[in-house]
């Protein structure tokens, strides 16, 4: 058989359905075999595949055991030459599994192959092609500074940013969301750590398979749409700590204790960095409405006050500044809480929720 496709599942029926749905028409004319792994999904998945892809093997468990144990219990099941080991939430062009393997058939050097993987919007995913994530590749990675200096070879040696991402090119890391790997490469070289619960996994095998001798390339004569964010929640503080731990797990296995420590220590403060961007970046989200509103509020209610006294009374001075202070103070205050009961300062804020508070007020 020239190829096994492993997908493991966790509660995307939808992308799941569309990424089985391109796998199937990438693999005609291919002796191909499809496994899902589900997780002990809640959302119909596994009644999905099996009323919509018989042809598909589905391997059930009765909680989520992690994506490199799911992984493997497929991998001792495959019977292909090749494996690819493939996110629910990617979508796969009709020649990709073509592409790949003649690829891997002309380079018998080629123990791993990751292709340029796009988003939703067309845009390139920076992870398509990945360096070590050596001590000082990891801080400048969690701590955002690679994002300042997209090109440099050092600041972004994580992405290699300074590589053409339209030229094909050996690289040290291959992303797990799309892993087209040789079946005797990985008899060589081990299944995927089960010690990785989520993250890290992919670093791991990368790493493994070049100490074995063989290559790993990217291929961007291939592209896929990986919909990132959709099977796991990469955008938030919580995804920075389980990708901290997976670094430091790796550390652990490759590096010498005096690197591992250095690498703890750098990562350490990496996550205090964006632990800090994170926490601003929230109180900011907060305030920033309610604070605009307050100086929107003083300056309005105070001109009004100057205008009436003008006008009314023919001096500026007609009230007592206390009395306007307080008056001031009262008013925007209440309008403040109007709007707060009325969900206006939600995020993402509703004009008309904002509205109603004014109202009310």
């Amino acid at each position: 058989m020239d190829l096994s496709v492993i997908i493991v599942n966790y509660n995307v029926r939808f992308f799941l359905e569309q990424c089985l749905n391109s796998v199937r028409q990438a693999s005609v004319n291919i002796d191909c075999e499809v496994i899902v792994v589900d997780n002990n999904s809640a959302d119909g998945s596994c009644s999905m595949v099996i009323n919509q892809f018989p042809e598909v093997r589905l391997i059930r468990n009765n909680k989520n055991v992690g994506y490199s144990t799911a992984n493997n219990q497929a991998i001792r099941l495959s019977k292909g030459d090749y494996i690819l080991l493939l996110n629910p939430d990617t979508f796969v062009e009709e020649n990709t599994f073509i592409k790949c393997l003649m690829f891997m058939r002309e380079h018998q050097d080629a123990g791993a192959l990751g292709v340029r993987m796009i988003n939703g919007n067309g845009k390139l995913l920076p992870e398509s092609k990945r360096g070590m994530p050596t001590p000082a590749a990891a801080l400048f990675r969690l701590s955002g500074l690679y994002a300042v200096f997209p090109k440099s070879p050092r600041i972004n040696k994580y992405y290699l940013g300074h590589l053409d991402s339209s030229i094909t090119t050996e690289v040290e890391i291959i992303s797990g969301a799309f892993m087209f790997l040789r079946k005797k490469v990985i008899d060589k070289t081990g299944l995927l750590d089960e010690t990785f619960f989520m993250y890290g996994e992919d670093i791991d095998l990368s790493y493994r398979i070049l100490k074995a001798g063989f290559k790993n390339y990217y291929f961007p004569e291939v592209k896929i749409i990986h919909y990132k964010g959709e099977s796991t929640r990469k955008s938030d503080f919580n995804y920075t700590i389980i990708f901290y731990k997976a670094m430091l797990i790796f550390a652990k296995k490759h590096f010498s204790e005096k690197k591992h420590f250095v690498f703890l220590l750098l990562i350490n403060i990496a996550i205090y960095l964006r632990g800090l961007i994170a926490i601003g970046k929230n109180i900011s989200k907060r305030i920033a409405l309610p604070l605009l509103d307050t100086f929107l509020l003083c300056g309005s209610i105070g001109t009004f006050i100057w205008l009436w006294e003008m006008i009314k009374f023919g001096g500026e001075n007609y009230y007592h500044l206390a009395f306007k202070i307080t008056a001031v103070a009262a008013f925007t205050v209440t309008t403040l809480l109007s709007i707060k009961l009325t969900g206006g300062y939600k995020v993402p804020a509703k004009l008309r929720d904002t509205f109603d508070g004014a109202l009310i007020s």
